[in-house]
């Protein structure tokens, strides 16, 4: 079964049985209970909301459902087409929307889909409302409207070149100096979304730009994730290139990586432990990131007066947790950088434009700037799930095991110890268990992931 029903949205592959994949039929279900749902939150008002997508492949197929689904249940449109998820969420509040749907299975290889599901703020549904919508798609008595009330497409428009001028109309991105260092940049794109609007930006901050696996065809060239052995190629090309620096984002662009001038990774993790230095640098305060990511963003929040706190994996808890505590800046440590000066979402395009004025302005490479950070090695693993596997009885028992540890058990189990920890969970995406540890080196890392891949299998064949 790959249909995946979680706060996060509803995520599957396409086509295959209804109820076990992303049919037209588990699209109308679920589009009619999110619609549904924010009825409820808007009583008496005819709503409207925004729909945008990613450029995979079945992208245009799903679009097509969701829009006449929401015009069905009576529901206006604002369709602003191949657009970024941090857009489709500026889009909303932009447009005074009641919610947006943003088609996209993010990381996910070529044959997934999702339906990501956004409130009036243009942010993510929380824990409990996105159980509310599970709940509305599970019932049957649909009643749409008739003829007279049916929605209508309101607009059909992008919404890149604007996201694009509000991130540099940012007060903290300074586009001057930028322009001076003259960056020479390699971005990979996988082909989706991303290809169109990253070297658009970069170009508008005086940048060369060399396009790698940019036309938006969703026929990812290479594994979307943008893990360091899926990156081989934009390695290569920038040494070949003689580049300053490569940007890699993932099909949706709200994870961001980059890679150094040598070929070498800037490590996913570090993305956002450098932007909020920057950050930090001009608007002291507080951070927030997950449990899964790295501590060096602690250290580097200390270094500047503030305080560094932890949330549960998922950028709907993230968001909560910055707006509890204030934080300046927050994400998560797989390139997700959230800069609530523009909004509470994941933002490449924020991170990359933040990112090269800090690179600007310290006047440093790639490889400098990387070495004035705490070297911490992160082994993110992963366990796919097999009917053997309780996760509920190996969390239990893992937590068990290391009870006289500093255990934190917010979102699965993480153990910290002295010099490293590892986090063990559920992922809300894929039917796996993902594995991550830190440690002060690769070796001690991979070999801590090893030791507890081990323990899971051991207890899952108890």
């Amino acid at each position: 079964m790959t249909l995946i029903k979680s706060i996060s949205g509803i995520r599957g592959t396409i086509g295959g049985p209804a109820g076990d994949n992303l049919t037209p039929l588990d699209v109308v279900k679920f589009t009619t209970a999110y619609v549904r749902f924010t009825a409820s939150e808007h009583p008496g008002k005819r709503l409207c909301i925004v729909v945008g997508r990613d450029a995979r492949i079945s992208g245009t197929l799903v679009s097509d459902l969701v829009e006449g689904t929401l015009l069905g249940c009576g529901a206006d449109v604002i369709d602003v087409g191949l657009c970024t998820t941090p857009g489709v969420e500026l889009a909303v509040t932009a447009h005074d929307a009641d919610g947006g749907i943003i088609i996209t299975a993010s990381h996910n290889p070529r044959q997934w889909n999702a339906l990501k599901l956004l409130d009036a703020r243009g942010e993510f549904l929380s824990d409990a409302q996105g159980k509310r919508v599970l709940e509305l798609a599970g019932q049957t008595d649909f009643s749409y409207p008739e003829i007279d009330a049916v929605g209508r497409v309101l607009s059909r428009e992008s919404y890149n070149d604007e996201h694009i001028r509000r991130v540099l109309a940012l007060p903290l991105v300074d586009a001057d100096a930028v322009r001076r260092r003259r960056f020479r940049v390699v971005v990979d794109a996988v082909n989706s979304v991303g290809g169109v609007v990253i070297p658009r930006l970069l170009r508008k901050l005086g940048c060369e730009v060399i396009e790698l696996n940019c036309d938006p065809t969703g026929e990812f060239a290479h594994n979307p994730e943008p893990l360091p052995e899926n990156l081989t190629g934009i390695s290569e090309a920038i040494v070949r290139e003689q580049a300053d620096l490569g940007v890699v984002v993932d099909p949706d662009v709200d994870r961001l990586a980059f890679v150094s001038e040598d070929g070498s990774m800037f490590v996913e993790e570090y993305t956002l432990v450098a932007v909020a230095d920057y950050v930090l640098r001009h608007t002291p305060g507080n951070t927030v990131s997950n449990l899964s990511s790295t501590r060096a963003l602690r250290d580097v929040t200390e270094r500047h007066g503030g305080h560094y706190y932890a949330a549960a994996v998922g950028e709907v808890n993230v968001v909560t947790k910055m707006k509890e505590v204030g934080a300046v800046i927050g994400g998560e440590g797989n390139g997700g950088v959230i800069y609530p000066e523009l909004h509470y979402g994941r933002d490449a395009l924020v991170g990359v434009a933040l990112f090269l004025t800090h690179l600007a302005r310290t006047g440093l490479t790639m490889t400098q700037l990387r070495k004035t950070y705490p070297a911490y090695y992160a082994s993110k693993n992963k366990i796919q799930l097999t009917p053997a596997i309780d996760v509920d009885k190996v969390l239990h028992e893992m937590k068990s095991r290391y009870a006289h540890d500093n255990v934190n058990d917010t979102d699965g189990v993480k153990i910290d110890f002295p010099t490293c920890w590892v986090h063990l969970r559920k992922s809300n995406t894929e039917p796996i268990i993902r594995v991550y540890t830190e440690a002060r080196s690769m070796d001690e890392a991979e070999a801590l992931a090893q030791r507890f891949m081990d323990e899971i299998r051991s207890i899952g064949q108890a």
